[in-house]
């Protein structure tokens, strides 16, 4: 999964992008984390498997391509959220021989789509908000391979940690 190269600032009408030192992802419910599967002290997953209703903990080191990240309870100190998985839209029948659209594609795509999932996320306007998006992209690699083709998106703050959900939260 390719990370995104920004973060989104509420308040611009055109979002700059800023380099990101993680892109990992996820996002959590109002009482912590969707922990189906996954242990309460926190562990590493793919960045596939990620989900909405998922915290993790931004990685460490700049990265160009995510491949794990660290889930944990949302009750738990975390700097992202996932709050939306976003497919890109592809031809009836393409579904599993459409080609890389690219990256600048994805993104103009991921912008759009994670924006407009934003409000009914946090519930405030994007442009009301104290929090920043970020999101996930496909590799070329995994686009091929079938594997990855949703936009995940992160909610992200400018690296004070959480412990909690800002689903609802109208920050």
């Amino acid at each position: 999964m390719r990370a995104a190269p920004g973060i989104h600032r509420a308040g611009t009408v055109r979002r700059a992008l800023v380099v990101l030192t993680a892109g990992a992802v996820v996002l959590g419910t109002l009482s912590g984390c969707s922990l189906f599967g996954r242990d309460k002290k926190g562990h590493a997953v793919s960045a596939l498997a990620a989900k909405p209703g998922d915290c993790v903990i931004a990685p460490t080191a700049i990265s160009a391509e995510i491949k794990d990240v660290t889930v944990v309870p949302c009750s738990q100190p975390h700097q992202q959220e996932v709050y939306a998985l976003a497919a890109y839209p592809l031809p009836a029948g393409t579904e599993k021989s459409a080609a890389y659209p690219g990256a600048a594609v994805l993104k103009a795509f991921a912008d759009g789509a994670c924006l407009s999932a934003f409000s009914g996320y946090v519930g405030s306007d994007y442009r009301d908000s104290s929090l920043y998006f970020t999101y996930l992209l496909p590799s070329a690699r995994g686009w091929q391979a079938g594997d990855d083709r949703d936009v995940t998106c992160v909610i992200t703050t400018t690296g004070a940690k959480r412990t909690s959900s800002v689903k609802g939260s109208k920050l």
